[in-house]
C-alpha cells in the first residue's frame, strides 16, 4: 500500500478518467460528424450534374427567347427596326447579337456590338453530361469576362438559331443557384444526420454504452451478481453480444467462486497440515516400535502402515498444492500395475458386500509416476466404492473391477463399477472442482485431481459409459517419448 494518500487518490482519479469517454470523443459525436460529412459529400456529387443541367437550361431558355424574337424579325423587315429598339431587345436578353441559319444561309437579325472574338462555342443540342459539367465548373471558376456563342435548333424548327452573349449574367445566375443548393444541402445534411443519429443512437449506441457501463461496473465488483448485465430480447448482433457478455460474466463469477473455494481450502489445509504432520510423526514412531515385535502378523502389517502414513502426509501436502499451485512433474518409472492396484485395494475402505476385482495381468507394465498414479487410481476407485455403498439392497451386485490393456505405446486402465451411474449434472461438470460431484456434500476434487495427474503424464481420464448398473472410467497414459540423442547413442554402442 502507498504511504502517500494523495498519490493513491491521484492514481484513482487517473484510473476513473481513463474509464470515462468524453462526449467529443464518444461514438455519438463521431457518428454525427461522419453522417454530416457523408451527406455533404453525396450533395457535392449531386450538385455537379445539377449545376451543369441548370447552366444548359438557362442557355436553352435564352436561345428560345432569341428564336421567338427571330421569328418576328424574319417575318418583318429587320432593317425597319431602329437601332435603339435592337439595343433594347438585345439588352433584355443579355446578348450582343442574334442570328438565324436557314438552308445553309446565315442572317444577322440584330446586333449591338459585335465582339472581335468568341471564347467558347456551345451547341445546346449536342453537349453531353461530362462536357456540361466541365463547362459549368469552368464558368463558375473562371467565367464572368468571356464571350459565348450559343447555337442550336429550338423545338421542331429546322432553323438553327445563334446567340452571341457575355457569360456575366450566366455566372451570376449559377452562383445564386449554387448558394441556394448549398444551403439546402447543409439543411438536408443536418436533418438527415439528426434522424440517422437518433435512430442509430437508440438502436446501437445506447446498448453499447450500457454494455460498457456494465463491464466497468462488473470489473469493480465481479463477485456481485447484481453487476451482471441483463440482456434484452433482441435477435440482432447487439442482442447476441449482450447475451454472450451476460454468460461470460456469469462464468467468470463461477470461476471466481471456485478459486475462492480453492483458496479457502488451501488456507484450511495449511492450518491443519502442521498439526497433522506432528500427529503422523508420532504414529510413525509407534509404527517403528511395532517393527520390533516378533509377531509375524505385526511384521507383515507394519510396512503397510508406514506406507499409509507416508501417503497421508503426502496427501495433505498434495491437497494444499492443488489449492495453491500445480502438481509437480511426474517422476516416471516402469511399474508393475497389478501390484499398485493391490496397494490401492488395501487402502480402500470397502464395506461388506462390495467385491474388488484386480483384473490387471501380472506382467502388465506401465510407464508412470508411482505416487501420482496411486493417487489417481485411489480417487477413481474411492468414488466408485462410495457410489455403490449408497445402495443397501442385499440382492444388488456391487463389484469394482480394475483392468488394463495396451495399444502400441499407450496404456489404458479401466475402472468399472456396478453402481447407479452418474447423474446428468455430474456428467456436465465431470472434471470441474466443486461442481462435478455425484454425491450430496461432495467436493468433486477427486475427478479434478485425477484428470490433472493424467494430463501431467500426457494422457487423460474419460467417462466411457455411465448407465444404471455400469459406470466405466478409462485412464489413458502413453509411454514417455524416447529422446533422439539417447536413441542414437544406444544404436552407436558396440554389441
Amino acid at each position: 500500500m502507498s504511504a502517500d494518500p494523495s498519490a493513491d487518490r491521484q492514481e484513482a482519479d487517473q484510473s476513473a478518467a481513463a474509464r470515462t469517454v468524453p462526449l467529443a470523443r464518444g461514438l455519438s459525436a463521431k457518428l454525427l460528424l461522419l453522417t454530416i460529412a457523408f451527406v455533404l459529400l453525396a450533395e457535392v456529387l449531386i450538385f455537379l450534374p445539377s449545376v451543369a443541367s441548370y447552366r444548359m437550361a438557362w442557355l436553352k431558355e435564352r436561345l428560345g427567347t432569341a428564336a421567338a424574337v427571330s421569328v418576328v424579325l424574319v417575318q418583318g423587315d429587320p432593317q425597319s427596326l431602329s437601332r435603339s429598339a435592337q439595343d433594347d431587345v438585345l439588352a433584355a436578353m443579355g446578348a450582343t447579337a442574334i442570328a438565324v441559319r436557314d438552308g445553309g444561309v446565315s442572317r444577322l437579325l440584330a446586333v449591338a456590338d459585335m465582339p472581335p472574338s468568341v471564347d467558347e462555342h456551345i451547341a445546346v443540342a449536342d453537349t453531353g453530361m461530362a462536357e456540361a459539367i466541365a463547362g459549368a465548373l469552368d464558368t463558375l471558376v473562371f467565367g464572368g469576362e468571356r464571350m459565348l456563342r450559343v447555337y442550336g435548333p429550338v423545338g421542331d424548327s429546322d432553323k438553327e438559331f445563334e446567340l452571341i452573349m457575355p457569360d456575366r449574367r450566366l455566372r451570376e445566375a449559377m452562383l445564386t443557384y449554387s448558394r441556394t443548393v448549398a444551403l439546402i444541402a447543409l439543411l438536408l445534411s443536418l436533418v438527415t444526420a439528426t434522424l440517422v443519429y437518433a435512430a442509430i443512437d437508440r438502436i446501437m449506441i445506447r446498448p453499447i454504452r450500457a454494455m460498457t457501463r456494465s463491464m466497468l461496473s462488473f470489473s469493480q465488483a465481479p463477485d456481485d451478481p447484481s453487476r451482471v448485465i441483463s440482456p434484452a430480447a433482441r435477435a440482432d448482433e447487439i442482442g447476441v453480444a449482450e447475451r454472450e457478455l451476460s454468460m461470460m460474466q456469469e462464468r467468470l463469477q463461477r470461476m471466481l467462486a471456485e478459486q475462492k473455494h480453492l483458496a479457502d481450502l488451501g488456507l484450511a489445509v495449511s492450518k491443519i497440515n502442521h498439526d497433522m504432520r506432528n500427529i503422523l510423526a508420532s504414529a510413525q514412531l509407534m509404527s517403528d516400535r511395532l517393527r520390533q515385535a516378533k509377531d509375524p502378523a505385526v511384521q507383515a502389517f507394519a510396512p503397510k502402515l508406514l506406507r499409509t502414513l507416508d501417503r497421508a502426509v503426502a496427501y495433505s501436502e498434495g491437497v494444499l498444492a492443488y489449492g495453491r499451485t500445480q502438481e509437480a512433474p511426474p517422476a516416471r518409472r516402469r511399474l508393475r500395475l497389478r501390484r499398485l492396484v493391490e496397494e490401492v485395494h488395501g487402502l480402500l475402505d470397502i464395506g461388506e458386500g462390495i467385491e474388488f476385482v484386480n483384473a490387471v495381468p501380472p506382467d502388465f507394465e506401465i510407464d508412470a509416476d508411482a505416487d501420482q498414479l496411486f493417487r489417481l487410481l485411489t480417487n477413481l476407485a474411492r468414488n466408485a466404492v462410495q457410489a455403490m455403498a449408497a445402495d443397501t439392497e442385499s440382492a444388488l451386485v456391487r463389484r469394482l473391477t480394475v483392468s488394463a490393456e495396451r495399444k502400441g505405446s499407450v496404456s489404458r486402465i479401466l475402472i468399472a463399477d456396478t453402481g447407479p451411474g452418474l447423474p446428468p449434472k455430474a456428467r456436465e461438470n465431470l472434471f470441474a472442482a466443486f461442481r462435478g460431484s455425484a454425491r450430496s456434500g461432495g467436493t468433486g476434487l477427486g475427478l479434478a485431481i485425477a484428470q490433472e495427474l493424467a494430463r501431467a503424464h500426457g494422457g487423460g481420464v474419460e467417462l466411457v459409459e455411465s448407465v444404471g448398473g455400469r459406470t466405466v472410467f478409462a485412464v489413458t497414459i502413453p509411454d514417455q517419448p524416447v529422446r533422439l540423442e539417447a536413441a542414437r547413442g544406444i544404436l552407436r554402442r558396440p554389441a
